[in-house]
Formats: structure tokens, C-alpha cells, sequence
């Protein structure tokens, strides 16, 4: 009996190696927009009329 030759494809050209890297890189790419969004949108959003204690903001006296 002979083994028939496997016509093997570099890796990059299969469909099993891209669907285990999907999940990870779209893991890392929902991270990376999540860190920015955090410092980007109401990062140093002023507290007006109130004192910050911790996480509580006071009411200050006029």
C-alpha cells in the first residue's frame, strides 16, 4: 500500500491557525480601545459645588 503524498499548505493559508489568533487579538484590541476610552473621555471631570472625599462629593457651603 502507498501513502498518498498530503499536499500540505503553509500555515498562513489555513483557516485553523487564523481562528485561534482571532480570539486573543480581539481580546487585546477590545482592551487597548477600553484603556483609551478611559483616559480620553471625562477623565479630569470637575466637581462643581462639592469637595471630593473619597467616593463621596459634599455639598459646600455657600
Amino acid at each position: 500500500m502507498k501513502a498518498e503524498p498530503q499536499s500540505s499548505k503553509p500555515w498562513w493559508k489555513q483557516l485553523w491557525p487564523w481562528l485561534l489568533i482571532l480570539g486573543p487579538a480581539l481580546a487585546a484590541i477590545g482592551c487597548a480601545i477600553t484603556i483609551y476610552l478611559a483616559f480620553t473621555v471625562h477623565a479630569d471631570e470637575s466637581v462643581r459645588d462639592g469637595i471630593k472625599r473619597g467616593l463621596k462629593v459634599e455639598q459646600v457651603q455657600p
